[in-house]
């Protein structure tokens, strides 16, 4: 046998081995490089039988309690890791060492309470998801500065705060999602960093107030919620360089008013794209604002009708657009 020969052998051998092996219980496509995993009784990390080449892997719906670097390592080319629904609990601090390539990782729905320093250093990751699981505190030290983030899921965690000094690292995040968990507060800064921001997810927290400065930096913003909170006031200027916003939901607040001008930057709204609904709207004299502006931009309220009055109680029930200038003793 001649050396091209030879060498055309073991290449041969090699691609075979890369393609054709594969983890007991996982499917295997080759041609896209793709393992899966799916619900099957798995209790620790298939790293043998993975092919190299493997720039793909879902893992989920498991009983894997633990990952570790050198599982990892045994697909360097790896691009995309999915982990959903497993039972991971802990994550070492050079877990993505040996994954020099992966840009994509989906931890969600696991039992994740304690994040190492440098966990997610050592991969240049542009899509991060650590929804629904344990997590009570965030860290900085869990990323690199300047980070590569694109898209940063925490929601369904048990977080009180967001340290400004994790959100500083994200200078290229275009979607961050901290719905669903416990926060009290947003520093008045910590936004300032996130000029490319595109959707803020902030629904079903426990936010009171919002500082008037939070949003004058992200002016790329399309897409905000925050209902389910306990907002009872707006600042005026909150929305004034959200000119770019389709998307605001406001429903299910404490909020009884909104301060003159507060809609008014907000040209760009999607037809139904505001929601007001379940607040207790006090039709006094202060609902002057909304209720002009609401009869003017209908097609931009979800349900409109259902944006109701708590009080005064000769107004108890009626919906707000539907109040006369004399019911509210305005003058034409």
């Amino acid at each position: 046998m001649n050396a091209r020969c030879a060498f055309a052998f073991l290449w041969l051998a090699y691609f075979c081995h890369c393609t054709l092996s594969c983890p007991a219980l996982c499917k295997c496509y080759s041609r896209r490089a793709e393992v899966v995993c799916n619900e099957v009784p798995l209790t620790e990390y298939p790293s043998e039988g993975l092919p190299k080449n493997t720039t793909m892997l879902t893992i989920q719906f498991t009983n894997i309690t633990s990952i570790s670097e050198q599982h990892l390592s045994a697909t360097p080319l790896l691009k995309e890791l999915h982990l959903y629904g497993n039972h991971l609990q802990h994550l070492s601090s050079n877990l993505l060492r040996g994954v020099p390539h992966l840009n994509t990782l989906d931890l969600t729905g696991n039992k994740l309470t304690d994040l190492p320093a440098d966990v997610f250093s050592h991969a240049p990751l542009h899509s991060l998801v650590l929804k629904n699981n344990l997590i009570e505190k965030a860290e900085s030290e869990w990323l690199p500065d300047n980070s590569n983030l694109t898209w940063l899921d925490m929601s369904g965690n048990h977080l009180r705060k967001i340290p400004k000094d994790l959100l500083q690292k994200l200078p290229h995040i275009e979607n961050l999602d901290l719905s669903n968990n416990r926060l009290e507060a947003i520093s008045a800064d910590s936004l300032d960093m996130l000029t490319k921001l595109e959707r803020l997810n902030l629904q079903n927290n426990k936010l009171e107030i919002l500082d008037a400065s939070l949003l004058q930096n992200t002016r790329n913003l399309t897409y905000l919620f925050l209902s389910q909170n306990k907002l009872n006031k707006i600042p005026e200027n909150l929305f004034q360089e959200l000119t770019q916003l389709k998307i605001l939901s406001l429903d299910e607040n404490q909020l009884s008013h909104i301060p003159p001008g507060l809609l008014d930057q907000l040209n760009s709204l999607d037809e139904e794209g505001l929601d007001l609904s379940s607040n207790p709207w006090l039709c006094d004299g202060k609902v002057e604002y909304l209720w002009r502006w609401i009869q003017k931009n209908k097609k931009k309220l979800f349900l409109p009708e259902i944006i109701r009055c708590v009080g005064p109680q000769s107004l108890s029930g009626r919906s707000v657009m539907s109040l006369t200038e004399s019911e509210l003793n305005l003058q034409s």
